[in-house]
């Protein structure tokens, strides 16, 4: 059973809307530990809250992922303002990418970031990925790249990070980890599945020391039609509910 910090429910005190996207999106940090993506206190997920405010949820600086629930997280404005009371700060470089992204982008219902062993590795590789497997296809689709400017502190690197990843949905931060951008929490948690997954591959197909056969390109050049035929509209949603049911399986705290 996994242990979770103290924290009083929020449930009374946001929508129903609200507290439907902190389950999910609670649900999706215990998803990122139990497939071993997290990275120790650090990362981040934020999710735009529904209604007419820029208002979005983000992890709590200090819990580990394993203890995130719906009410531990964290409700802010585009400035950084806390605007629900929270016993925890936020992570000052995590708002500034995921808040970059969620200004620039009002179809980024959820921003997913992550370190991973396989991600940073790829990253740190000069033709980044490559089409060596099916799974490969999806992110490579709609990928973008922004070089290292160091942790992100910066403002000014804001603009720079907003242009790289323009209307696609993954990007490879070089020498950093990996994003997402989704519509919702399962669609940003597909496609990070996907991404983690091809890189992850990539890295054991380069440890066999052989050549490596890419897809063909006229594979790759129409893979997009493709995809919106597998998935368009129903993919992470198809997906999602037997997620959530293997987390209830383990532990439900995560609703609280």
């Amino acid at each position: 059973m996994t242990t979770t910090a103290t924290t009083l429910s929020v449930q009374s005190q946001v929508s129903a809307g609200e507290w439907a996207l902190r389950v999910d999106l609670a649900a999706c940090y215990r998803l990122i530990a139990m497939h071993g993506w997290d990275d120790l206190i650090f990362t981040h997920i934020s999710a735009r809250v529904p209604g007419p405010e820029d208002h979005f949820l983000i992890n709590a600086y200090g819990m580990l992922f394993e203890e995130m629930t719906a009410s531990s997280l964290v409700k802010v404005d585009l400035d950084g303002n806390v605007v629900l009371e929270s016993p925890y700060p936020v992570n000052p470089a995590g708002f500034t990418i995921h808040s970059a992204i969620h200004a620039a982008r009002k179809d980024a219902g959820c921003v997913l970031h992550t370190h991973t062993k396989a991600g940073v590795a790829v990253s740190a590789q000069a033709d980044g990925l490559l089409p060596l497997s099916q799974i490969s296809l999806l992110p490579y689709a709609s990928l973008a790249y922004h070089d290292y400017e160091g942790i992100a502190l910066n403002e000014d690197e804001k603009p720079r990070l907003v242009a790289d990843l323009g209307d696609r949905n993954f990007l490879i931060l070089r020498n950093h980890g990996l994003l997402t951008v989704g519509s919702s929490v399962p669609e940003a948690f597909l496609f990070m599945y996907a991404l983690e997954t091809a890189c992850q591959t990539q890295i054991a197909a380069m440890a066999g020391g052989v050549e490596l056969i890419h897809v063909n390109d006229a594979i790759v050049s129409g893979i997009q039609s493709q995809v919106d035929r597998v998935l368009k509209g129903s993919g992470a949603d198809l997906a999602w509910p037997g997620l959530l049911r293997k987390l209830d399986r383990r532990d439900q705290s995560y609703r609280d």
